[in-house]
C-alpha cells in the first residue's frame, strides 16, 4: 500500500490519481512503486501538482525494439558516441526546453530539482550522446529494481534520440531489468516498437519487477553494435 497515493485504479478519466504533495526523493519512488508518477499540467509552479496513473500505460518490450535500416546505419558508422550518467542534469535541462511542436513545458525547475535528487539518490539516471564531444542528445529515467520508467529525451541532431534509446534497452537488457514504462505512446516510440497495455496489466508486472535486484551501475553495458547484430 503506499504511504502517499490512493490505489491507482481511483484514476479519473483523464489518469489524474492525486493533487498536491511533495516533490521529494521518498514521494518519487513511492509514487513510481505504485505506478504512479508526477505530469504538471501548469508551468505556474503555484499551482498544485498532479500525479498520474493513465489507461492504457505504454511500454516498450525489449525483445519488440525495432530498429530501422537508416538507424542501424547511423549506429554502426560511429558517428555518435554513447555515454551514461556523465551529465544527467545537463539532459534533463535540454530535456525541460521548449520544443516548437509542443505547447508549453512540463519539466519545471521543481520537476528539475527533483529528478537531480533522484539521481544523487541512485534511483535516476541518464544516456548521454556525443558528437565532437557535444551533448547531442540523451534520455533519463527512473530505476527501482527491475524497473526502468522512461521520462523524456532530447536530440539536436538526427537520430541522436533514438540512439540514446537504443543504447538505453541494450544496458536494460544486460543488467536484468524486466519493465521499461514509457508511459504514453508517441509516433517516434511507436515507430521503434512501443506498444499500450492496460493499467491492469501494468500494475501485474510491476511489483516482480521492481522486486528484482536489478542495478542500473555506473558503466554502460553492451553496444549498441550487439543490439544490431541479434536482431
Amino acid at each position: 500500500m503506499s504511504k502517499y497515493f490512493p490505489a491507482p485504479e481511483t484514476a479519473d478519466e483523464h489518469g489524474i490519481v492525486a493533487i498536491g504533495g511533495q516533490l521529494t526523493v521518498d514521494w518519487l519512488l513511492d509514487a513510481y512503486s505504485h505506478g504512479i508518477f508526477p505530469w504538471p499540467l501548469w508551468e505556474d509552479e503555484s499551482f498544485p501538482l498532479t500525479w498520474f496513473s493513465l489507461e492504457p500505460r505504454a511500454i516498450i518490450e525489449f525483445d519488440d525494439l525495432h530498429i530501422s535500416k537508416r538507424l542501424a546505419r547511423t549506429i554502426r558508422s560511429q558517428k555518435y558516441q554513447v555515454t551514461c550518467d556523465l551529465e544527467f542534469a545537463s539532459v534533463i535541462k535540454h530535456c525541460a526546453e521548449p520544443r516548437h511542436e509542443e505547447d508549453g513545458v512540463w519539466i519545471t525547475s521543481n520537476m528539475i530539482d527533483a529528478y537531480i535528487d533522484l539521481h544523487h539518490a541512485g534511483h535516476a539516471h541518464s544516456i548521454e550522446v556525443w558528437q565532437d564531444h557535444e551533448l547531442v542528445g540523451g534520455i533519463y529515467g527512473v530505476a527501482i529494481g527491475g524497473l526502468f520508467a522512461g521520462e523524456s529525451m532530447f536530440h539536436r541532431q538526427r537520430d541522436a534520440s533514438k540512439v540514446a534509446l537504443v543504447a538505453l534497452i541494450k544496458h536494460l537488457q544486460h543488467c536484468g531489468f524486466a519493465l521499461f514504462d514509457i508511459q504514453q505512446l508517441t509516433p517516434h516510440t511507436e515507430s521503434m516498437g512501443a506498444k499500450e497495455i492496460s493499467r491492469a496489466e501494468y500494475l501485474s508486472r510491476l511489483q516482480p519487477a521492481i522486486g528484482l535486484s536489478a542495478s542500473f551501475g555506473t558503466e554502460l553495458q553492451g553496444s549498441q553494435q550487439s543490439i544490431i547484430d541479434s536482431k
